[in-house]
């Protein structure tokens, strides 16, 4: 088994405990103080499960520089302990990408998207998670907000990818960098990022 799927696989067991844990209190006793307590948790656990698949495939030895690598890719900073990132399988550099691109969006703002589909209302960690003093709604269900959202940032994604390959980038790469140019991150498969295909 590769890391990618190992990783899935302990991260799909670790929600199922913890969904069987939880499944009989009442969500709707959830006020703001554990809506933030939900978010920095959550930020936690998901980064330390996003580090896994680098850590276990040995191209990152320290759990620590794993770690790293993932915050800097889910916080779409673009900061890389890695030196030669061609190096890496396409796997970990989609893996890699893929984080960014979730990243770019918010993963709190993703899971309010999802949440409410397993009985969950995702409002007290919508305000936990976004920034600023006034916080208004574009649209009272804030799960249709995430979703539409969402929506247009795949969108987005999607006719960036089309634009590459229009302008001769390979279809991998062409996701890769969409990803982290969406996102405003800046993760690309290939050392000197975009200016490998300058002429």
């Amino acid at each position: 088994m590769n890391p990618i799927s190992i990783s899935s696989l302990i991260t799909f067991c670790a929600g199922l405990i913890l969904w069987f844990l939880t499944r009989k209190y009442d969500q709707r006793d959830i006020g703001r103080r554990e809506g933030y307590l939900i978010v920095r948790s959550t930020w936690i656990v998901i980064l330390a499960f996003g580090a896994r698949p680098f850590y276990l495939s040995g191209y990152i030895s320290k759990f620590a520089d794993a770690y790293f690598e993932t915050i800097s890719g889910f916080t779409t900073t673009g900061a890389s302990i890695l030196t030669d990132i061609e190096a890496l399988p396409k796997g970990l550099l989609y893996w890699r990408s893929l984080t960014h691109w979730i990243g770019g969006m918010g993963i709190i703002v993703f899971s309010i998207a999802i949440l409410p589909f397993l009985g969950f209302g995702g409002q007290q960690m919508f305000w936990a998670e976004v920034p600023g003093p006034a916080k208004e709604k574009l649209h009272p269900r804030i799960s249709f907000t995430a979703r539409k959202l969402w929506g247009i940032y795949g969108f987005f994604t999607v006719l960036m990818v089309v634009l590459l390959m229009l302008g001769q980038m390979p279809f991998y790469e062409a996701i890769c960098h969409s990803f982290g140019t969406v996102s405003s991150g800046g993760f690309s498969p290939k050392n000197t990022s975009i200016s490998v295909y300058s002429p």
